[in-house]
């Protein structure tokens, strides 16, 4: 999706500057160019503190300090949530994903977001590991599985509920509150 808006950007700056009307450069304008960058200050910037454990810093406050704090509900096949507060109608929860394990075939009455914060798993459109965002919403039918090599530990974000596909999950739904 990316890649397309860039190169949806990249064709409308080509007709722009296609369109525009051409002007005459000074012979100098090239090194005046150079120049400004040489004589530029420059800022200094702090790099960013690197993050101690699987949560980043403003998720700490509603999810707990440590992986260990977190209070999880099992809901299946090793599969555990943990549910968020929020001061919306959205919901947010953690969830724990064990190795290989597949969750249930669904798709989505709204938008979903879900960021990798441990692990991986991977869908039928692509392979999302630590801090990548899967963007979900109507148009999306999927079946996430964590990667084999380890669990998967994911903040997921969304606005409706989850359309399941198949009979159990949905009866299961209004208990899980997903």
């Amino acid at each position: 999706e990316a890649r397309a808006r860039l190169a949806s950007y990249e064709a409308i700056g080509g007709g722009i500057l296609e369109e525009t009307e051409k002007v005459e450069m000074s012979p100098n304008s090239l090194q005046d160019v150079f120049n400004k960058i040489k004589s530029a200050k420059t800022k200094k910037f702090n790099a960013p503190k690197m993050v101690e454990g699987v949560f980043p810093e403003p998720l700490k406050k509603y999810a707990g300090k440590e992986l260990g704090s977190v209070k999880w509900k099992n809901i299946g096949r090793g599969v555990k949530q943990s549910i968020l507060k929020t001061d919306s109608d959205a919901s947010a929860r953690l969830l724990y994903i064990p190795a290989g394990t597949a969750m249930p075939n669904h798709s989505h009455n709204g938008l979903e977001m879900t960021l990798v914060l441990k692990g991986s798993f991977r869908d039928e459109k692509d392979l999302f590991k630590r801090g990548d965002i899967e963007i979900g919403d109507q148009d999306l039918h999927h079946k996430p599985t964590a990667s084999n090599d380890g669990p998967c530990i994911c903040l997921v974000a969304s606005d409706a509920s989850l359309k399941f596909k198949s009979i159990i999950p949905r009866l299961l739904q209004p208990f899980f509150k997903i």
